[in-house]
């Protein structure tokens, strides 16, 4: 019998007026490298590493963009709050 993974996740909106840009995918990576397992996010169905700096920066989210920041496992639901709060805060901008 295989295990089945829950998944856990949260909808966001880009609301500081540069956008996901470089700086700011760093700190989400930062965030995301202190996971045990996978934290993916997702924009229009396009799923990306969060731990990627350059991943996250091909999905060109601007102002105003909503998108899913994802988990596999819910030991990891810290990191999905903290990633989903610096976002919802501007990345502090």
């Amino acid at each position: 019998m295989k295990h089945l993974v829950e998944k856990f996740s949260k909808h966001v909106v880009i609301v500081n007026e540069l956008g996901l840009h470089a700086r700011s995918a760093a700190r989400i990576a930062e965030i995301a490298c202190g996971a045990q397992s996978d934290v993916w996010v997702i924009k229009d169905g396009e799923k990306v590493d969060a731990k990627s700096i350059i991943d996250m920066l091909t999905l060109a989210c601007g102002k105003g963009t909503e998108i899913e920041i994802k988990i596999d496992k819910p030991s990891d639901i810290d990191i999905l709050n903290r990633i989903a709060d610096l976002i919802e805060d501007g990345f502090g901008e």
